[in-house]
């Protein structure tokens, strides 16, 4: 009898041994299976982005073979039109973002992504068959909007798949595509220079990759369908949009990013001038290439490693990383102009190093301070105001700067608007802990129907 008391005892202690095991691998399972969803869904994000910034950049790496297609040598205006193919691009796609953005809010984003990125890759194989530069140019405006719907619901999906510990890294690794997809245009326009390719190879090769990888888009779930009690999300009102522009660290965070814009697309558009101006071979280009894609490649990385790290020290540490590294760029951009070469391109890496550090964070704080109705729609604002009053407008204000002056006094007019950004940054850290906890707070309240009021 005792005997059989020890075993039926054994036995029980088993059984509940195996129920406990069971129940563990049955919340286990879901959450792997979540994970490597999302992370499915971040390398096809990636992959988007980086054929994004390849499609953007590769234009003006075959620019002198197009120009030499439509006009004949020496027309002095032909420079003028070619730079129009830029403009029509920035402007098309800041005017389409805010659009497209509120329509990713209320319908399926990987739908909208879907759309935009097969949109752009027809067009981008359209500019390949253009027979007139102004054909070209129509078609360089349907790439801007096809990249105005995927620049403003791609962070959100992001955001909706990665918690808030995580969104700093994973942002960084999304926008790591920024300097590599932009060094890849510039090579693969030299690529099939070097080739003796004709310019219209450039766009044809980028086309397939697209419509591949914008029919995978169309096979993805919105995560926003369903919540994981299984209500259906919050749909935004009036009152979400009114909030997103009261929230002061969203403001501080996108004027900020405005200036870092100004000063980064100054510094991309005018260093080859730049580099005439100190007497440098035609080859130094290519080494200005080479070493933005490294120094923004690690620095976006690291920046987003870090903010997430300091965050359980420093609440604002997204607004702490990306005001300091510009205030650290600040002097080293400066020294530079003032050092001889090669040594300045030692001065030159560590600027960029820290423009790019505020890359992952900066992009963090739109998805962690904006509800996940709207979070589309505050991307696409972002995007409206950096574009519009950034990089659209420094190559013409810092050309006629160097015009009546020289260049480095232009690039002293950079380092003073990267001032201005770290201390926006930086300003805004006091508000940017309160406006965080109130969207989570917010967020969790709405998606278990509570009702909310906003002060």
């Amino acid at each position: 009898m005792p005997g059989r008391r020890v075993s039926q005892v054994l036995f029980m202690i088993y059984n509940q041994r195996a129920v406990v095991c069971n129940r563990r691998l049955s919340m286990e399972r879901p959450a792997k299976q979540a994970m490597r969803s999302a992370h499915g869904a971040l390398l096809l994000l990636l992959a988007i982005n980086l054929l994004n910034f390849i499609d953007r950049y590769i234009v003006a790496a075959v620019e002198p073979s197009i120009r030499a297609t439509f006009f004949a040598a020496g027309d002095r205006n032909a420079m003028a039109i070619t730079g129009t193919l830029g403009t029509a691009f920035v402007v098309s796609y800041m005017i389409a973002a805010p659009a497209l953005g509120w329509l990713a809010d209320r319908f399926s984003r990987w739908m909208i992504i879907g759309i935009a990125v097969v949109l752009w890759s027809l067009a981008s194989g359209a500019s390949g068959l253009a027979s007139s530069i102004g054909i070209l140019l129509a078609a360089r405006v349907f790439v801007g909007i096809g990249e105005g719907g995927y620049g403003p619901a791609a962070p959100p999906i992001i955001s909706d798949l990665f918690p808030l510990a995580t969104r700093g890294r994973v942002f960084a690794v999304f926008f790591a595509a920024i300097p590599v997809g932009s060094a890849l245009g510039y090579a693969g326009g030299g690529l099939v220079n070097l080739l003796h390719l004709s310019w219209r190879w450039a766009f044809y090769l980028v086309a397939p990759p697209g419509l591949l990888l914008g029919f995978f888009c169309f096979l993805q779930k919105d995560p926003r369908v369903r919540d994981v009690t299984g209500e259906r999300r919050h749909k935004a009102t009036r009152g979400d949009y009114v909030r997103l522009l009261r929230t002061r660290s969203f403001l501080f965070n996108v004027f900020a990013q405005t200036a870092m814009a100004f000063a980064l697309g100054g510094l991309a558009f005018w260093f080859p001038a730049y580099l005439m101006f100190r007497n440098q071979p035609g080859s130094a280009t290519a080494v200005f290439g080479g070493i933005t894609a490294l120094a923004g490649l690690i620095s976006t990385l690291a920046g987003g490693f870090l903010a997430d790290r300091l965050r359980t020290r420093f609440a604002g540490s997204y607004f702490l990383v990306s005001g300091v590294g510009m205030l650290l760029g600040f002097p080293l951009l400066i020294a530079m102009l003032y050092t001889p070469f090669p040594y300045a391109w030692l001065l030159m890496f560590g600027a960029l190093f820290f423009i790019f550090f505020n890359v992952g964070p900066s992009n963090t704080v739109i998805a962690n301070v904006s509800l996940p109705a709207v979070r589309a729609t505050a991307f696409a604002l972002n995007i409206f105001v950096i574009h519009g009053l950034g990089d659209a407008i420094a190559p013409p204000l810092l050309g006629a700067v160097a015009g009546h002056t020289n260049m480095n006094i232009a690039f002293m007019v950079v380092s003073g608007v990267m001032v201005i950004a770290g201390v926006l940054w930086l300003s805004g850290m006091k508000y940017l802990p309160a406006d965080t906890a109130a969207v989570e707070q917010t967020a969790g309240a709405k998606s278990h129907g509570e009702h909310v009021t906003f002060v």
